[in-house]
């Protein structure tokens, strides 16, 4: 491709013609306004340094800051997906994320947090950190409202924080899995779940007594409920409750809950899923390499990661994103735990 002569200063159609895009592509980079991918946007950069075009402050790759990125753990494999699907995000447009985990016994929430604004930190992302605990004050988001500092909620939310929430809708979702399980001739379907107090947890429940009056007429989810935590040991346990008390299939509130009830069924002579059908919920990395290659429901990780970073993005700009919970929809990712009600 020709370039202009040296002595000519280049211009925006300059740009365009050499990144092979449109002028407002261009334009959109250069203000940094959405509507340009990942790829478009380095070549358009990579065009202005061929062509000499000064860059903007904005685009010189001096980054603007810290984003925090809270998350609960890194053994439950969703974490470390959200971690990731926003750390992509968060640096093309010259953020810096930080990680922080949430371990128990470790350094707590509102520190983690106090060493992210003394560093410098922008803005926050909570990823079903306390605010998912019904349980747990609101305090520690008004302190930060407070202060103008923006932050996002993600799963979990609280009508009463004044903040942007994105969230998975865990009730239909279960919904879903129940119908699934019925569909297939289960007429006992058990719930495994973590503990009631976190505000996920109450989404599912819900969206399992709903399936339950739905799909088999039953009333009374509590029989056919068993809450314990949310790791592969809790599962195995609530799976054993399960079993023991006839059930054929079994929802979890996690693909991790699930990789326990499969060992729990395993343990008591059982197939899965001939004896056996088992959802998970997630659909975290590597289910579909478990054995058996796991039912479960998807969260879309990207696509709700993309809209927190976008709110968070339209906050530190000075705008206020909306305050109305946005819900995405998981997908049944229909492998191989679950098959027709054995007899």
């Amino acid at each position: 491709m020709t370039l202009p002569p040296q002595t000519e200063k280049p211009r925006l159609e300059d740009v365009a013609r050499h990144a092979g895009v449109s002028v407002p592509t261009v334009s959109r980079v250069l203000n940094g306004r959405s509507g340009a991918s990942r790829e478009t946007r380095q070549a358009v950069l990579t065009a202005m340094d061929d062509l000499g075009y000064e860059r903007p402050d904005r685009l010189s790759g001096r980054a603007k800051g810290q984003i925090g990125i809270v998350v609960p753990d890194l053994v439950n494999p969703i974490f470390p997906a959200f971690a990731g699907a926003i750390s992509a995000l968060v640096a093309p447009n010259d953020y810096i994320p930080a990680l922080c985990t949430l371990p128990g016994g470790g350094v707590p929430e509102d520190e983690y947090v106090s060493l992210l604004l003394d560093q410098g930190a922008r803005g926050l992302i909570f990823v079903c950190a306390a605010h998912a605990d019904g349980r747990a004050s609101v305090e520690r988001y008004q302190r930060l409202r407070a202060r103008g500092i923006p932050f996002v909620l993600v799963n979990g939310t609280r009508p009463e924080i004044d903040a942007p929430a994105i969230a998975n809708d865990d009730s239909i979702a279960v919904q879903t899995a129940v119908r699934h399980l019925a569909s297939l001739g289960h007429r006992h379907i058990g719930f495994a779940t973590g503990p009631e107090h976190f505000i996920p947890s109450r989404r599912k429940a819900e969206g399992f007594r709903v399936g339950l009056e739905q799909h088999l007429d039953q009333i009374d989810p509590a029989e056919h409920t068993a809450v314990t935590m949310f790791s592969i040991e809790g599962g195995h346990s609530a799976a054993v409750e399960l079993l023991d008390s006839g059930h054929t299939g079994i929802v979890c509130a996690s693909d991790v809950m699930a990789l326990g009830a499969i060992r729990a069924a395993r343990s008591r002579g059982l197939r899965v899923p001939e004896d056996v059908s088992i959802v998970g919920f997630d659909d975290s990395p590597l289910m579909a390499f478990t054995d058996p290659p796991l039912t479960t429901l998807r969260q879309p990780v990207s696509a709700m990661a993309e809209a927190a970073v976008q709110a968070l993005l339209t906050e530190l700009s000075g705008e206020r994103s909306s305050r109305s919970e946005v819900l995405f929809e998981s997908d049944l990712i229909v492998r191989g735990s679950t098959t027709a009600a054995p007899g």
